[in-house]
């Protein structure tokens, strides 16, 4: 009970010092204002004013305490945490399943699909479109703003006002936890995106990128074109039958050691915790390295959902997963890893360039520095990332 009350008193100063360095209020005689007549700003200039009643040791103790202890909770509301201090990724799963059911019969102009540029996961269903060929008269598709201060409840907002119609809600939504409690009233869990929408029921048809990838893949829209119609060659299928049993088995090891493990990294509170996680990121690489060394992708010579549902980490991890999650340990790179970096370039490159453009790389790598206040609370951004940091080279007209 003392450590507690201690810790929620070392809690009560450090908030005080913060809104006072917030307000610009000082309390005079115990707390000099920055930039004082030498013109540095010294910050509360606290070791030099309490060093003579106050061992040092004992206020950088209680500061480093404090600090952690408020750290820890602010990692667990972004991140919730198992007792040993890893990150447990919570699951809200809607998963219905377009044609599978009168439920959601194939029906062009009737689903919707929200996604935010920064995730991952979402990611995972732009590339499924656009590989697919979907034009938006089949699926209609909206992009959300990461703002969490603006957010009622996540991070996700729109913003149709400023940035078009692309950003606006056809349900007329101010945010992602405004259009779950339209499509799924009473929702209690977390307002997570991918979410593909049915805009005639006004329900969810899912919320896990696993499952509209697959969905999307199989599903047949009619189509005023003649793109993506049924025999169409030039559509890829990512999940062949005669690969189906590989693709699994890849996905297992790829979303343990390389989806998820990343954030394991970043989101892990106790030292035994990231390094299980950092060493189960070198092992997924190093395991994709090894595969790609004898394939031109992860399942044989085809692209398939494997190497979808890896695509978006690996397009991340050399600006985001690397430096700000430390994940696999430091300064690792993609370019480490010569056979991965030619896969990734191999699908930057597919199907004319449409893989590029599903994302844009330094807003996305820039959105978990800004974001991520726990991670990065001085809020610092990285100089703009670009394709050509990560070791891609630009495609030849």
């Amino acid at each position: 009970m003392v450590l507690k009350l201690n810790y929620h008193r070392h809690l009560f100063l450090i908030l005080i010092v913060l809104n006072l360095s917030q307000t610009k209020v000082y309390v005079h005689g115990l707390l000099p204002p920055p930039f004082g007549g030498s013109g540095l700003d010294k910050g509360f200039n606290i070791l030099e004013t309490t060093s003579k009643v106050l061992p040092q040791g004992k206020l950088v103790k209680t500061a480093k305490n404090s600090w952690t202890f408020v750290w820890k909770r602010f990692m667990a509301e972004l991140a919730p945490q198992s007792k040993s201090g890893s990150y447990e990724r919570p699951s809200y799963k809607s998963n219905g399943s377009i044609g599978e059911s009168n439920t959601f019969p194939d029906e062009t102009g009737r689903y919707h699909l929200y996604v935010g540029n920064p995730c991952p996961w979402c990611h995972r269903a732009k590339l499924v479109v656009a590989l697919k060929k979907f034009t938006s008269d089949q699926i209609g598709m909206t992009s959300l703003v990461d703002d969490p201060v603006r957010a009622s409840r996540g991070g996700w907002v729109f913003d149709g006002d400023s940035k078009g119609d692309e950003y606006k809600d056809p349900l007329g939504s101010y945010d992602l936890r405004e259009l779950y409690e339209k499509v799924s009233p009473g929702y209690k869990g977390r307002c997570t995106a991918p979410l593909l929408v049915d805009l005639k029921t006004k329900q969810i048809v899912s919320n896990e990128s696993s499952d509209i990838v697959r969905m999307l893949n199989r599903v047949a829209l009619p189509s005023s074109t003649t793109a993506n119609a049924p025999g169409d060659a030039t559509v890829p299928d990512l999940y062949p039958t005669e690969l189906a049993a590989q693709i699994d088995e890849t996905n297992e090891w790829v979303y343990k050691l390389l989806n998820n493990g990343v954030y394991r990294c970043g989101f892990s509170t106790q030292q035994g915790a990231y390094d299980a996680a950092s060493a189960d990121v070198k092992r997924g690489l190093k395991k994709a390295e090894d595969v790609l060394s004898k394939n031109n992708y992860l399942c044989g010579d085809v692209f398939t959902e494997a190497d979808l549902r890896l695509l978006p980490t690996i397009l991340r991890f050399d600006g985001a997963y690397s430096p700000l999650f430390r994940a696999g340990g430091v300064n690792h790179r993609v370019r480490d890893y010569p056979h991965v970096l030619a896969w990734l370039q191999r699908c930057w490159d597919m199907e004319d360039g449409v893989v590029r453009e599903t994302i844009d790389i330094d807003d996305a790598v820039s959105s978990y520095y800004r974001q991520l206040f726990p991670l990065n609370p001085g809020g610092l951004i990285p100089t703009a990332f670009s394709e050509e940091d990560i070791g891609l080279k630009p495609r030849m007209p």
